[in-house]
């Protein structure tokens, strides 16, 4: 049994729910989520995670998928305010770390300008779980000495305003969040950009859960290898030489043990 862990009345945690496993609970995150009055939880936060809630903790669902937004992002914020307001004790449930394109900065500006207390309770991130159940590694010596962190999600019609020359720089491996929709592009521009064509990627879909899939392939057929996957599926796109498959010596057992799909040439 965990011990329990106080969270004072009126009180805000922004808590990551990690990538879906609950075993990839931090246990600081579990005796925040036994401890809150109230839960307000993302789409990504599955029913095993807010099963360990106490029978008595309201949970309700602000979560937002590609297209389908069930509250606006001030809403949301004015939700959690009103709550620990209130003198509830509160926790903001994310998927993965709520400080990796989880808007964890605005709501906490907007709580700690209303003078509420407001905490953050880091979670593991999807890409590391999707290398850690692929048998990856996100650097590897000598190949990828950096790792860059994005986000393909943009307006509708807008096109994704990244940096596309540093991006494409061969010496990195490049995590794309919510990346099914934009593969094509992402895969033109780096291309554009001077990446090779043939440069490995790792789709990796329901990271770290029962039914997760993983898809290799090359850059070019990247448009390709993502039509079969849904938009309600959540995907992680990993490009660079440290996922090509059996990479790192160490990997291949472990790689062998969880195959991924055909790949595509």
């Amino acid at each position: 049994m965990l011990p329990s862990v106080e969270i004072a009345p009126g009180t805000v945690w922004l808590v990551g729910a990690g990538p879906g496993d609950p075993d990839l609970l931090t246990r600081k995150a579990e005796r925040l989520i036994r401890a809150a009055d109230v839960i307000f939880y993302d789409a990504l936060v599955g029913p095993e995670v807010l099963a360990l809630a106490a029978p008595t903790t309201e949970c309700l669902s602000v979560g937002k998928r590609s297209g389908r937004h069930s509250k606006a992002q001030e809403t949301i914020n004015d939700l959690i305010l009103a709550a620990a307001k209130a003198g509830r004790r509160v926790v903001r449930l994310k998927g993965g770390d709520p400080s990796i394109f989880g808007r964890s900065a605005e709501e906490a500006a907007h709580l700690s300008a209303h003078g509420v207390p407001v905490h953050i309770c880091p979670g593991i991130t999807a890409a590391s779980a999707a290398a850690a159940s692929s048998g990856v590694s996100l650097t590897l010596r000598g190949l990828a000495r950096s790792l860059t962190f994005v986000t393909a999600h943009a307006r509708n019609g807008e096109p994704i305003d990244l940096n596309w020359p540093a991006l494409a720089r061969a010496d990195g491996t490049l995590a794309v969040y919510m990346g099914r929709a934009a593969a094509g592009e992402v895969a033109t521009r780096l291309m554009a950009a001077g990446r090779d064509p043939s440069t490995p990627v790792l789709i990796v879909v329901n990271a770290s859960l029962p039914h997760e899939r993983c898809i290799r392939g090359r850059l070019s057929a990247l448009a390709f290898l993502v039509q079969t996957i849904s938009d309600d599926d959540p995907t992680l796109l990993l490009i660079g030489e440290a996922v090509r498959s059996g990479g790192a010596p160490d990997a291949v057992a472990v790689a062998a043990a969880r195959p991924c799909e055909a790949s595509a040439a």
